[in-house]
């Protein structure tokens, strides 16, 4: 195969795994909105009850999720694009997990009020299509009208601490990455965004699928992130 044809495959399986990632989100996105209308008891959270609420961190807390995700992914885009191509992969699976974990869980609001038990079929289409448009889930309140109940596990600490997981081989990315994936996990508290057994859940099933798809962590090397588009053009 000559250089550009191996780019323009690696560029193309890029791109498949642009869709894939996107196609898991509207999935759980379905998933999480239809278990909207079912009506859930709030459990009490020991750790919640330390913990201050700040509406503003609420507000933010998934531009704090773009901002920890976003830079570094699309760094992996640029510099290592089959090991990008493998985290969206694994983020698309991940996200399709979570949605049937929160189906087949049921929790209530963790802020108790539970406004949408009962949701309509013409409502819940609604808010798929208003969740699944990422502008206006940031720029909107969509995500905070028809997400009360999208709880087991925790999205944003599942995605932040795969990427962790993920870019681990790569010394001077790792911290940062690192160190955005535990501001996102405090914003998650601080927000109310989900109780500790969320963020528990998160860590468990995200661990044991990174294993299972990219084996021991601690045998990772840089190689196993695949050539960067440099070594590509020597192909």
């Amino acid at each position: 195969m000559d250089r550009n044809a191996n780019r323009r495959s690696v560029a193309i399986r890029l791109a498949l795994a642009v869709a894939f990632r996107y196609l898991g989100f509207v999935l759980m996105t379905a998933l999480a909105v239809w278990n909207e209308a079912r009506p859930a008891p709030s459990l009490p959270d020991a750790v919640l009850d330390l913990v201050p609420y700040d509406v503003t961190i609420a507000r933010l807390n998934y531009w704090i999720w773009v901002v920890a995700w976003m830079p570094a992914t699309l760094w992996l885009m640029r510099r290592r694009p089959l090991a990008a191509a493998g985290l969206l992969y694994a983020g698309g699976w991940l996200s399709i997990i979570r949605g049937l974990c929160i189906v087949t869980t049921g929790l209530g609001p963790v802020k108790g009020f539970d406004p949408n038990a009962g949701l309509g079929a013409s409502e819940r289409f609604q808010g798929i299509l208003a969740v699944a448009n990422p502008l206006s889930s940031l720029f909107g309140d969509s995500a905070f009208v028809y997400l009360t109940k999208d709880l087991f596990f925790s999205g944003h600490v599942a995605t932040t601490f795969l990427l962790t997981l993920w870019v681990w081989p790569l010394p001077r990315l790792r911290w940062w990455v690192l160190a955005g994936h535990l501001v996102v996990t405090a914003s998650v508290f601080v927000s109310r965004l989900h109780y500790t057994i969320d963020v528990i859940g998160a860590y468990a099933i995200t661990f044991s699928f990174f294993v299972l798809v990219a084996g021991d962590p601690r045998r990772r090397g840089v190689e196993s992130l695949g050539p960067s588009w440099t070594d590509l053009k020597g192909s």
